[in-house]
């Protein structure tokens, strides 16, 4: 059976191949709906399947958006990326997603693999300072919008949160709640990393411990982001004698490895400790009891970088801080903080 091309679809519709290019890639010129509903038929009645390789190679770009995230495994990553893609689709784009794994050269290497298929943009969460990665971008001319964290060697367009602020809500309610202090599970990092969104939940945990007059000197805990490493430091923090009597992690997947050793521990929450995370993945609803934690409009977030990415005009000239679109945090109050 004889491959259905453009030429046929064009000849049983009555258009040019022009028009018919144009209605399958919805632009660049418009078309009369009457026309177009004929194309839409024509289509369908032949099976016209268009050839999206010929495509590329003649735009010099796909369908295509390139994302690349720490670790999908996360449920924070994993819902950010399942939001771009929901987002991507309402563009009549496809999302390949990569894993750097936290490591610089995985980074580095889907960025590659990513610019090299000729996406029509790539959305990067970033693993950390990624110097090399800022290289690898420069060197492509890539069109790239950083999502989530912006490392300060990458000067691209950015959709962040209100990370600091979104701590400070977290720490002040707790704090609220009648504790001496609040202790923090930060990230691994000694030194703190610039537009890193764990070091700024670490920043707003100092802001709003100073603010309220307490030291933070002995009170913050390194702890890795995933909850089951987190475990392990909670086990030897909850079972020494300097009990906390609040913790705020900096992600909740951390906040899950406590509460799993504070039941280990047949330690009461919030009856004995009070526990508040960040991210608001859709797990902290189920937890026991139901987690308190920090939200963002990640599908609105997710759709401002597909948009962003899609835009021609998505490297705007102006300073760092007029290139950085922010979403603002919110505090979602459950029970582990000690409300009913």
């Amino acid at each position: 059976m004889a491959k259905v091309t453009r030429d046929d679809v064009a000849r049983l519709a009555g258009t040019s191949t022009a028009v018919v290019s144009y209605v399958i890639n919805n632009g660049p010129r418009p078309v009369a709906p009457a026309t177009r509903e004929r194309v839409l038929a024509a289509i369908k009645e032949l099976g016209y399947r268009p050839d999206r390789v010929a495509q590329a190679m003649a735009s010099r770009r796909t369908d295509l958006i390139g994302l690349i995230v720490p670790d999908a495994r996360q449920p924070f990553f994993a819902e950010m990326a399942h939001a771009v893609e929901q987002a991507a689709a309402e563009r009549g784009k496809m999302v390949l997603v990569g894993n750097s794994d936290y490591l610089d050269e995985r980074e580095v290497h889907y960025l590659r693999a990513f610019l090299g298929m000729r996406v029509s943009g790539l959305i990067l969460i970033s693993q950390g300072p990624s110097e090399n990665a800022a290289a690898e971008i420069e060197a492509w001319d890539a069109r790239v919008v950083l999502l989530h964290e912006r490392p300060e060697a990458i000067d691209d367009v950015a959709v962040v949160l209100d990370d600091v602020g979104g701590a400070q809500l977290a720490v002040r309610h707790l704090l609220e709640h009648g504790h001496d202090y609040v202790a923090c599970l930060g990230g691994t990092e000694i030194t703190p990393t610039v537009g890193d969104p764990v070091t700024d939940h670490v920043e707003g945990w100092r802001r709003a411990m100073h603010e309220a007059g307490r030291p933070t000197d002995g009170r913050l805990f390194q702890a890795p982001y995933n909850r089951y490493d987190a475990y392990k430091v909670a086990l030897d923090l909850l079972a020494g004698p300097d009990r906390p009597p609040a913790i705020f992690c900096a992600t909740d997947d951390q906040a899950f490895g406590v509460l799993r050793a504070a039941r280990e521990l047949r330690i009461d929450v919030p009856g004995e400790l009070a526990v508040a995370g960040f991210d608001d993945v859709k797990e902290a609803h189920l937890t026991d009891p139901p987690l308190t934690t920090v939200g963002s409009d990640r599908p609105a977030m997710a759709r401002a970088a597909v948009d962003l990415v899609l835009d021609d005009g998505v490297r705007v000239s102006g300073s760092r801080r007029e290139r950085v679109k922010q979403f603002p945090s919110a505090l979602v109050v459950r029970h582990s903080c000690g409300c009913a």
